[in-house]
Formats: structure tokens, C-alpha cells, sequence
């Protein structure tokens, strides 16, 4: 089972966080920097917190390159201002955000191309932008609720496990996640992404239900089950700095 865990150490004025796997057959410590996971170390199930904060003190220097080296090769987001005209991405697609003032504001919606959402017509230009911004979330939040369970079913069928349990969040870092009971947590963001490359990032965490680190066993079995991962795992690598907000 796949045992996760979220900490953070500082380094000098940079804050690193990291996840842990843990895995009775590991005997030492090994760290990683993903553009998709970020910072994770895979440790010994008996490893204090203390030792791995440590082991990530000691790594800090690399750890901070490499992730320099990732922000560098990817693609950045535009900030976004949350007005009218803007672009925003729903299942691999771009559509036109439209603010709404009104008397009585209401929730966001997909209308005829443009993603629109009410706000109340009281508020002033940076009240409108943060109402804006909460309804949006609020809206790929509960779309992303709706369409990824059956994703989820679909890929832990694929690969012969039980469909696990399923919490759809706001991940930092991350695009998914899988504790150790079982429970996959998907990064609501990913929505904004074709169909096809969320579809990787659950079916890589479902894997990790029967092989908790990323062994040769692992990626075989992700093949097995999504022959061109690989290529999907690049797109979202490329991909996923615009995505977030």
C-alpha cells in the first residue's frame, strides 16, 4: 500500500516541501524531484521524521538546482486578473471568462462558449476580480467532483484493483496523491487538462496501490496498462505551469 506523507524543511529563506513513500523492502533513503510529484523521498517504513527532514537538509543544495532546472524548462502561466475576456482551459479546451455584475450574483456556469460568472454589481473592480476567482474555483472544483470518479473506476479496473476511495483537492505541487489507506487525492487543476493526460495522473496513482515506488515493477505495470505514458507524461510536464492559479 502506498504510504504518503507531506513535510517541509527550510533552507536558508526557501522553504522545500516534500512527500514521503514508505516501504518495509527499503533500507536507505532515495530522493527525487518530479515536475509532476515535486520532492519525494522513498524511506524505510521505520525512518523518524527527523531523519528525513535531515536527509532533505543534506540534499537541499541539488534539490533546490533541480528545481530551478524544472521551473526553467517550463512553460509559465500568465497571472491571471479574473476579468472579462480572459482564457481559461476546461478539459483541453479555452473559453472566454465573462464577470457578470448583478443585483442577485449566482454561481458560474458554461454558456454558449464563454465560462460566466455572476458577481455582485456592489463590488468594486478588485472585489469583482476576488468573487470571481472563488466562483471559478468553486466551479472546476465541482466539475472535476464529476467527472474523474469515473476515470478512477475506469483505470483501477484496467490495472485489477478495487476502485479506491476518492478526494478531489487543491494540491500544492502535486496532481495526485495516495495515503496509506488507499485513498487516491487528485489536484482539482488537473480538469483543466485534456481528458487524456488526466486519465495519466490517475491511472499513475492507482498503480501505486499495488507498487508503492517507482520500481521497474511500477513503470511496467503503468505500461501495461497505458502503453504511451511516457509521451502523456510529457505533454503534462510542458503543460501543467499554465494550469495553475
Amino acid at each position: 500500500m502506498n504510504v504518503e506523507e507531506e513535510r517541509q524543511v527550510r533552507f536558508g529563506r526557501t522553504t522545500i516541501d516534500y512527500g514521503i513513500r514508505r516501504s518495509a523492502r527499503r533500507q536507505t533513503v532515495a530522493v527525487a524531484v518530479d515536475p509532476v510529484e515535486g520532492v519525494m523521498l522513498t524511506a524505510p517504513a521505520n525512518a523518524t521524521a527527523e531523519r528525513l527532514d535531515e536527509v532533505v537538509r543534506d540534499k537541499a543544495p541539488w534539490i533546490v538546482d533541480r528545481l530551478r532546472l524544472v521551473a526553467e524548462s517550463e512553460l509559465r502561466a500568465d497571472a491571471h486578473e479574473f476579468v472579462s475576456g480572459e482564457s481559461f482551459a476546461y478539459l483541453g479546451r479555452h473559453y472566454r471568462l465573462k464577470v457578470k455584475p448583478l443585483n442577485t450574483p449566482g454561481e458560474a456556469k458554461l454558456d454558449r462558449g464563454f465560462l460566466v460568472v455572476p458577481v455582485s454589481r456592489d463590488l468594486d473592480a478588485e472585489g469583482r476580480s476576488a468573487s470571481a476567482e472563488r466562483a471559478l474555483r468553486d466551479w472546476y472544483i465541482e466539475h472535476a467532483r464529476q467527472k474523474l470518479p469515473s476515470r478512477v473506476d475506469y483505470w483501477a479496473n484496467r490495472i485489477g484493483v478495487e476502485p479506491p476511495q476518492l478526494v478531489v483537492k487543491d494540491q500544492q505541487k502535486r496532481w495526485g496523491s495516495c495515503d496509506q489507506a488507499g485513498t487516491v487525492r487528485l489536484n482539482w487543476k488537473i480538469i483543466q487538462a485534456p481528458m487524456r493526460l488526466a486519465d495519466y495522473v490517475v491511472a499513475h496513482e492507482v498503480v501505486h496501490l499495488l507498487h508503492i515506488d517507482h520500481t521497474k515493477a511500477f513503470w511496467a505495470r503503468l505500461g501495461q496498462a497505458m502503453p504511451d505514458y511516457d509521451r502523456r507524461k510529457e505533454e503534462l510536464r510542458k503543460l501543467g505551469p499554465t494550469l495553475e492559479w
